[in-house]
């Protein structure tokens, strides 16, 4: 009889503590690392590791599956980029709770925010819950191919206290902060992991209108805050943006005090923007002073450009608006780019991008064209200068506009458009290396499950590796690093104490990669979402193997089926957290290329 359900053998390991790697074995019996190091007993199921590169699953704290996780059984993009655990919930934007009566605002909110289709939530939703309580009722029942947890959302809470008057912003009352306050501690007590909200003025319904909670008073934000202090240590996530004009941000003043006052562990953007390229280092500094005084804040970041993509498949592309183009956009997309390549319809479309874009409907960024790059079959996120459109326009001798019209024709018609519009300021990712650098930053925002037909950041993980620790050129991050910032950094910082850490007692939770073929697919537009819905999805190449609570739910890039996922309700505590760095030391150390120096 086996010892173990399943033994990883032979691999080099990155343990998610940032220390060493160190080869051995790594046993997993009854969802739990039982041993690692040489490893004498056999596993019902056994993996050659020999060559490979061993992590924990990966954990992500920003996503939005909340509806996703209604209908299906996959959390990808995700999934395919090794990650084991999502938190949902994010931005202050979910479906609980919801009376039938509001249905149609929070598809509405939902559609506006994170751009997924309204018919498909129409369709996809069951609406089986009402109370947030019945929400997590409903998506225990589910089966996954990862573990998933929930923060309570701000504007669900908010419509269902107020009703109309949250719907127009109106000022909470002293019993309406007291009534959404309960609903939150509602929902720490059966087992979210923390609250969330959104002050993004540029995030808007589907039919255009501010959210219900863009304006929302700190005396409500404090009010909610100060609810989920007696639950002890949660997360209090804020979608911020920051303005420095006037002497230093008010915002982030405002959160250090919740974050002071609450004891929460209070996390909100932090990105570098065109306009203020320098904003992030002052708000950056502002938290790591609040953090020496011992308030638990940090910054959420990316570990690339927070990049938009253009197609004609997609939500969005610069055409778009032009009238000409318009009266073909109910064409499949290969007659569509046919008779974009008309002499007479090109030069139409291209002549009518000089007519004024409507805001109302389409956003102003979408014109920055000069900005954009061509995706192409081996995406690129920090592309050469060179490649910039502005820049190809001048060596071709034509417009930008031209440029962008030929690159959207290629591939029939599929082509995508890259646009980085956060951190790429100064056409490199320099300033993500600082970012990523820092103690007071969380790695977060890749926002899965959302943005469907104009984001698909779900691939971060894959980048974080292949990227940091391999392909860039100049200064890079260890392997141990950038997989301790995926793993047990956004763990401890999320909650999730009992993963995020190869060592006993953990989670059965791993990832066997092929380092050297590690590579990202190109982005593509997929239809496989309720009524047909459209997203973007993304896979990618040397995932061995990915492995939930001892089960393998991937191997060689393709999902065996398996669905171990459950959902994680309530914080997890650490199994043996102080041990694990001095017990994985004694382990015999690799000096080998997935240590991969700076250079």
């Amino acid at each position: 009889m086996s010892a173990y359900d399943l033994v990883v053998r032979g691999g080099t390991v990155a343990d998610g503590t940032g220390g060493s790697l160190w080869d051995g074995d790594v046993a997993i019996k009854d969802g739990k690392i039982a041993a690692v190091g040489i490893v004498t007993g056999s596993g019902t199921e056994e993996i050659d590791a020999r060559g490979k590169l061993v992590t924990p699953g990966y954990v992500d704290i920003h996503t939005h599956y909340d509806a996703q996780v209604t209908w299906d059984t996959q959390f990808s993009p995700s999934t395919n980029h090794g990650v084991t655990t999502v938190l949902m919930g994010n931005c202050g934007v979910g479906f609980a709770p919801c009376a039938p009566d509001r249905r149609e605002q929070m598809i509405d909110v939902m559609e506006g925010v994170e751009d997924i289709p309204g018919i498909v939530m129409a369709e996809g939703l069951p609406w089986n819950w009402e109370s947030f309580p019945d929400y997590m009722d409903a998506i225990e029942r589910r089966r996954m191919d990862a573990d998933f947890a929930v923060a309570v959302p701000h504007i669900p809470i908010r419509v269902h206290v107020m009703g109309q008057r949250a719907i127009d912003r109106e000022p909470a009352t002293a019993a309406d902060m007291r009534a959404m306050a309960a609903l939150v501690s509602e929902g720490l007590d059966v087992g979210a992991f923390g609250f969330s909200t959104t002050r993004v003025v540029g995030h808007r319904t589907a039919s255009g209108e501010q959210l219900p909670v863009t304006t929302a008073s700190e005396e409500e934000l404090m009010a909610i805050a100060m609810a989920m202090k007696p639950h002890g240590r949660s997360l209090f996530m804020s979608a911020s943006e920051f303005d420095t004009s006037d002497g230093f941000s008010s915002e982030f003043r405002m959160l250090a005090r919740i974050a002071e006052a609450s004891g929460l562990t209070t996390t909100f953007p932090l990105l570098q923007y065109n306009e203020f390229p320098d904003r992030w280092h002052e708000i950056a500094e502002a938290c790591a002073a609040e953090r020496r005084r011992g308030v638990d804040i940090y910054g959420q970041v990316v570990g690339r450009p927070v990049g938009v993509l253009y197609g004609l498949q997609l939500t969005l592309h610069p055409f778009r608006g032009c009238p000409s183009y318009d009266r073909i956009d109910h064409l499949p997309v290969a007659v569509r780019a046919a008779e974009m390549r008309k002499p007479e319809v090109r030069a139409a479309i291209l002549a009518e991008m000089a007519l004024p874009l409507d805001t109302n409907v389409y956003p102003a960024f979408m014109r920055d064209i000069a900005l954009c790059y061509a995706m192409g079959d081996d995406p690129d996120y920090s592309p050469a200068e060179a490649d910039r459109f502005d820049i190809v326009a001048a060596r071709r001798g034509c417009s930008v506009e031209t440029v962008a019209y030929d690159a959207l024709l290629e591939a029939n018609g599929e082509g995508i458009l890259y646009f980085p519009a956060r951190n790429f300021t100064r056409y490199n990712l320099d300033v993500v290396h600082t970012m990523l650098g820092r103690e007071d930053t969380v790695l977060g925002l890749g926002d899965g499950g959302a943005h469907v037909g104009s984001i698909c950041d779900g691939s971060m993980q894959t980048y974080m590796l292949s990227y940091w620790t391999r392909d860039r050129k100049g200064d890079r991050l260890s392997v141990a690093e950038a997989v301790r910032l995926m793993t047990g950094h956004t763990a401890s910082v999320g909650g999730f104490g009992d993963r995020g850490i190869v060592g006993t007692g953990y989670k059965g939770d791993l990832n066997v990669i092929d380092y050297d073929a590690l590579a990202l697919s190109p982005p593509r537009a997929s239809f496989d979402l309720p009524a047909g819905g459209r997203r973007l999805t993304q896979a990618a190449r040397g995932y061995v193997a990915t492995i939930v609570s001892g089960t393998v739910t991937s191997r060689d890039d393709r999902s065996t089926g398996a669905l171990p996922g459950r959902l994680v309700r309530g914080r997890r505590n650490w199994p043996a957290r102080t041990a694990d760095r001095a017990a994985n030391a004694a382990l015999p150390s690799r000096g080998s290329v997935f240590s991969c120096s700076p250079s």
